[in-house]
């Protein structure tokens, strides 16, 4: 969701260059700016929906945002590798919780004991 000042950034600054499958839109600056090194380039921005981060971002999108490609990949376009994207849930109760961890109890299984501690030899 954004905020007053980036809607008014983007409504005098940006160029629409397209929609997610979600929504979430993408723009562009309508004139290069110049970056340290003296390169110029177009600025790029994402308007997501409200409480989303920056891991909503799909892969299709996510190497033109970061000016890694000119154009954003069409969807058929797409690798059987690049998966849809999922929020990240660290820190909300559906993280992973590994067997053993505190928020599971804090319960491990018992060894199994094939374990054998090591010693140097003297």
């Amino acid at each position: 969701m954004a905020t007053l000042g980036t809607l008014l950034h983007t409504r005098l600054h940006g160029r629409l260059v397209g929609k997610d499958q979600d929504g979430r839109s993408y723009y562009e600056s309508r004139r290069p700016t110049r970056k340290g090194g003296g390169e110029q380039r177009y600025e790029r921005w994402v308007i997501y929906h409200k409480g989303e981060d920056g891991s909503a971002v799909p892969p299709e999108w996510w190497n033109w945002i970061h000016h890694v490609e000119d154009k954003p990949v069409p969807m058929e376009e797409r690798k059987p590798w690049q998966l849809p994207a999922q929020p990240n849930l660290t820190g909300t109760p559906g993280a992973y919780r590994p067997p053993g961890s505190a928020y599971r109890g804090g319960k491990r299984s018992p060894a199994t004991g094939d374990y054998e501690s090591w010693s140097p030899e003297e």
